[in-house]
């Protein structure tokens, strides 16, 4: 299991997919607020001047020397949910993050927010 402690050492790596291909740089990590263990982590993508952070669960991934590898290709990360790079997923995205990966999505504690960024 990856700790917040842990993957927070990781960022600017290259975060890859299953076939080794690079998705982008690992820029910050959201921990599911029920648990407070780590559920998603921002990957900077996209050209040095239009940069955006796309949303990959974290629950199957593993380290590597210099890279986080997770559990869902290239393609599908890439069209995942994005923020600005400088922006907070706000609450009311959240539900659409989970969807794109088919995960169920249920609010945090008093109808709040499920995942805080670490």
């Amino acid at each position: 299991m990856i700790h917040s402690a842990d993957i927070r050492e990781w960022r600017d790596q290259d975060v890859i997919d299953p076939r080794g291909r690079r998705i982008g740089a690992l820029e910050g990590v959201y921990v599911d607020t029920i648990t407070d263990s780590p559920a998603m982590a921002t990957v900077r993508t996209g050209m040095p001047t239009r940069q955006r952070l796309v949303f990959v669960p974290l629950d199957e991934a593993t380290l590597g020397p210099g890279y986080v590898k997770v559990a869902h290709g290239k393609a599908l990360v890439r069209k995942a949910p994005s923020i600005g790079v400088d922006d907070v997923l706000p609450v009311e995205r959240e539900e659409e993050v989970f969807k794109h990966y088919a995960r169920p999505y249920e609010r945090g504690a008093d109808s709040g927010r499920r995942l805080a960024r670490r």
